[in-house]
């Protein structure tokens, strides 16, 4: 099983040349146990485009954990805080290793069926099953 995660095409592409790190989120899937993540490029990509290798996930509030992670966010703090503002927790996935595709994919060529998730979901194989998806 992985988790399929939406990011934005500049977060992407931070992460594919090296300088983000961290891929933050709001909420997390509750299986911590996964260690593969497929990336879906939002718009205006819209296209599977590669796999993440999941190192640690951590979990701190947003001050403590801007801390720990600000030297390879691949963001700003200001935007770092603002997305976190108003939240006592705040996680980050710490990237292992980011595994392009050879060529991006459409969602339904890899995973028949499922619609971009707002936040993420769960995939197995080549099908997927939504799951309750929130930011």
């Amino acid at each position: 099983m992985k988790v399929l995660l939406s990011i934005k095409p500049n977060f992407v592409a931070e992460i594919f040349n090296g300088s983000k790190r961290y891929e933050f989120r709001k909420a997390l899937y509750k299986r911590r146990d996964l260690k593969t993540i497929v990336v879906y490029s939002s718009s205006p990509v819209c296209r599977l485009v590669g796999e993440i290798e999941v190192e640690d996930v951590l979990c701190d509030n947003p001050e403590d954990l801007w801390n720990r992670t600000k030297s390879a966010a691949g963001i700003s703090k200001d935007y770092f805080l603002n997305y976190f503002a108003g939240r006592s927790l705040a996680y980050a996935i710490k990237i292992k290793a980011f595994h392009p595709y050879k060529r991006p994919l459409k969602l339904r060529e890899k995973y028949p069926g499922v619609t971009p998730p707002q936040s993420f979901c769960y995939v197995e194989s080549e099908l997927a099953t939504p799951l309750l998806s929130f930011l």
